[in-house]
């Protein structure tokens, strides 16, 4: 402040009571640092050369503890603390200070061996046939519509909310937590396309429709009259009904919206393996999927796998994410704001799980057929950014050739 204030040198008259107010430092004491920078090397003569080496000492830490404490009596701080006699508090700071890690665990579905097999069959099948086996490399998979089913609720029993202090506590009500108004729907998605320019032309969003139907009331309540149309949910999901959807539904959407330069090409329709879907070989659905110039199959996804489908592995998350902040009121708002964060999906998110798709397959050959693999991290968002994201992922060739091995 003295320097920003002097010329040639010199202190300008009356900036030793300025500086002396601004600061709360006397003046004296002022003039004497103006003094001492003068005779000795500038600002560094004036700044103190004591050590900063006050304070209470950090207490030792060694991480590696944790590992000797068992995983049940390690789920809260306060637990691990208790077993490895640590304060609470200090084993706080060291979290914060990233010496040890929290994890949230997933629990997995039982996978037998056939199940591996057919996990690891299933990713070398997505291997590009031109590639293999000195390169190997995951193809576009342009040609698969994903479809799968997922229960969307109207609220959710514990919902978190960031408030003022002065703010009240929001009042939510229903009826029973344990009978929340829910919906079913089914939803079906391909890759997106995108020109030269980056230019969205097709956005891989075939459709969602709910298993509902629209009826009138048939008697008179406090909330409409009698002969009312209301919206209810199917009572259950069938085979036929499922069937229904697929023939009458997903397919007429399909051939609606699949890109006209593509027509003729084989189509795969890629389903779990539910109770409730028809065979791939069902005759209903072969008639209406080979009718108007269309070749449309149906394949099946190897069992417990919910990670080799688009949807279950990062679409649904996201498009429930969105559909919370909407807030429902009832079973038809449900089907409303469904539909409604399906269509703002944004297209470069529905692009990037296609690639953590490729990294999956790529990590279920690593570890033949498992599922106990960290889903890899591709920065894909900063590739995006830079006009550097891949449209397809390379894959270790020792790494397929030890998967062929495991399969034959």
């Amino acid at each position: 402040m003295l320097l920003e204030r002097t010329s040639l040198g010199k202190l300008n008259h009356g900036v030793t009571r300025i500086v002396s107010h601004i600061t709360g430092v006397p003046w004296r004491v002022v003039q004497r640092i103006w003094h001492n920078g003068q005779q000795g090397d500038g600002v560094n003569g004036v700044v103190s050369k004591k050590p900063r080496n006050c304070g209470r000492k950090k207490k030792p830490f060694d991480p590696q503890i944790i590992k000797t404490v068992e995983l049940k009596k390690r789920t809260t701080i306060k637990d691990l603390a208790n077993e490895i006699h640590v304060p609470k508090s200090t084993l706080h700071r060291r979290f914060k200070e990233g010496e040890f890690r929290r994890h949230t665990n997933a629990i997995k579905f039982t996978l037998n061996e056939e199940n591996k097999k057919a996990r690891v069959r299933f990713c070398l099948s997505m291997l590009d046939p031109s590639s293999v086996p000195h390169e190997p490399r995951f193809n576009g998979m342009y040609n698969i519509v994903y479809i799968d089913e997922k229960w969307f609720y109207r609220t959710k029993a514990n919902q978190k909310y960031y408030m003022a202090h002065d703010e009240s506590d929001p009042e939510r009500t229903t009826q029973s937590k344990n009978f929340i108004e829910k919906v079913m729907v089914l939803t079906a998605v391909a890759r997106p396309r995108f020109d030269s320019a980056g230019n969205c032309t097709f956005s891989g969003k075939i459709g969602t429709w709910s298993f509902t139907t629209v009826e009138p009331a048939k008697r008179s309540s406090v909330n409409r009259p009698a002969g009312t149309m209301v919206t209810k949910v199917l009572p259950s999901v069938t085979k036929d009904v499922s069937r229904d959807y697929i023939v009458n539904k997903v397919l007429p959407a399909i051939k609606e919206k699949w890109p006209a330069e593509e027509h003729g090409t084989p189509v795969f329709i890629q389903q779990d393996n539910a109770k409730t879907h028809i065979a791939v070989n069902d005759p209903i659905f072969c008639a209406a999927a080979s009718a108007d110039g269309f070749d449309i199959r149906l394949m099946c996804q190897p069992p417990n796998s919910p990670d080799l489908n688009i949807l279950d592995l990062g679409f649904f998350c996201s498009l429930q994410a969105d559909f919370q902040k909407s807030s429902p009121n009832n079973v038809a708002d449900i089907v409303a704001k469904v539909e409604k964060a399906f269509d703002d999906y944004k297209v470069n998110i529905s692009n990037r799980i296609f690639l953590t798709h490729q990294s999956c397959m790529s990590e279920i050959l690593r570890v033949k057929g498992g599922q106990h693999y960290p889903i890899p991290h591709l920065k894909k968002a900063s590739l995006e950014r830079r006009g550097l994201l891949p449209v397809t992922l390379s894959c270790d060739p020792e790494i397929v050739r030890q998967a062929v091995e495991y399969v034959t």
